[in-house]
């Protein structure tokens, strides 16, 4: 659904208890504490799509849904067999844009994170490493396009790419992140999620 102006609902990253309403209760009940944080879910008035950026913390973290037909555009104009595009196009696929924003470098793991589904499991996210290893062994020589597995920002750096989540359109989860300075991971956890629609909304 299109809107006039874009839309920003603030939410806190609690540290475990959440209001009763909230899909993620008994969830966060059961996880262990992290840092308290602010992240604000913005409306794209022109797609309609929805982002989660999380400031404040040394790592900048936004989330951006990214739908279905634009993921088999993408993979399609790169000449790519139509098994990758689909299987690719048939996760929940997000942008994802980080940002170091102190005054020494951190790093960050995609293999440490885990996306967290209504029932409470913890679910690991396929990093790039595992979609370039699959697309080797069919004989594709292809590497773009997918956050790196890991990396280490210097003052100022910042990285993108897409995040897979193996979930059905619509679907809502937790996203648990971290990173490391110093020798300390920080790690936060961001409440309902959503995979973008199947179809791009539909103005009004």
């Amino acid at each position: 659904m299109y809107r006039a102006r874009p839309e920003t609902r603030t939410r806190h990253m609690l540290p475990g208890r959440l209001k009763k309403a909230s899909l993620f209760t008994a969830l966060w009940l059961a996880l262990p504490a992290v840092a308290s944080g602010v992240v604000a879910e913005h409306v794209n008035p022109d797609t309609g799509l929805s982002s989660w950026k999380a400031e404040g913390d040394a790592l900048d973290f936004e989330f951006i849904q990214v739908l279905p037909d634009y993921v088999r555009a993408v993979y399609s104009s790169r000449g790519l067999p139509k098994a990758v595009v689909d299987k690719v196009s048939s996760y929940c696929v997000f942008g994802t844009i980080l940002r170091n924003r102190t005054d020494k470098p951190l790093s960050y793991r995609v293999a440490d994170w885990r996306y967290i589904t209504p029932d409470g499991v913890r679910h690991p996210i396929r990093t790039k490493s595992e979609w370039v290893s699959e697309w080797h062994d069919m004989g594709i020589a292809f590497r773009w396009s997918m956050l790196p597995d890991d990396q280490t920002f210097a003052v100022g750096d910042w990285g993108q790419g897409f995040t897979t989540i193996a979930l059905e359109p619509g679907s809502p989860f937790a996203l648990e992140y971290s990173w490391t300075q110093d020798d300390k991971t920080e790690t936060r956890l961001i409440e309902e999620v959503r995979c973008a629609p199947a179809e791009a909304p539909v103005s009004r």
